[in-house]
C-alpha cells in the first residue's frame, strides 16, 4: 500500500469513530458571559438556573436566577419543567452547569445553555451580580 492509501484508510477509521459518538456540543450550547446574557434576554421562555449549592447562591447570583443545586433532586426539577423550556445553567466555573445540562438533555430537554467559565468569568468581565442575602425557605 502506498502512503496515500494508508492515510486515507486511517482518516476513514477516525471519522467513523468520531461520527458514532454524540459530542456534548450537540447536547447543549456553551456561551461566554456576554453571549450568554444576550441569548437569555432574547428568549421570553428562558429559565435561568444556578446549580451551585445554596450557601454559594445566597452570597451572589445572577439576577432572576433560580437555585436548583446540582447535588439536589434534579429528577424532580426535570419532571416538573416543560421539556420545551429554554434552560440556562451556570455555576462557579462551568463544570457543574455542563454536567447538569447533559443530565437535562438525557431527560428530553433540547434547548440548553451553559455559562462558559461560570460566575467567575461573569464577574471577571465586570457583569452585574446580585449580592442581597437570601434566606432558605423551609
Amino acid at each position: 500500500m502506498n502512503t496515500k492509501s494508508i492515510i486515507g484508510t486511517f482518516l476513514l477509521i477516525i471519522c467513523g469513530i468520531v461520527n458514532g459518538q454524540t459530542p456534548d456540543s450537540l447536547k447543549y450550547i456553551s456561551l461566554r458571559p456576554g453571549e450568554f446574557q444576550a441569548t437569555y434576554l432574547k428568549n421570553s421562555q428562558a429559565i435561568l438556573i444556578d446549580v451551585r449549592e445554596f450557601f454559594e447562591y445566597r452570597k451572589s447570583r445572577l439576577k432572576n436566577a433560580l437555585n436548583i443545586p446540582s447535588s439536589g433532586n434534579l429528577e424532580l426539577a426535570a419532571d416538573t419543567l416543560d421539556k420545551e423550556c429554554v434552560l440556562f445553567f451556570y455555576c462557579t466555573s462551568g463544570f457543574r452547569s455542563k454536567r447538569v445540562a447533559k443530565f437535562f438533555y438525557d431527560k428530553g430537554f433540547h434547548k440548553l445553555y451553559s455559562l462558559e467559565g461560570g460566575i467567575k468569568a461573569w464577574k471577571k468581565e465586570g457583569m452585574a451580580v446580585e449580592k442581597k442575602r437570601v434566606w432558605k425557605r423551609d
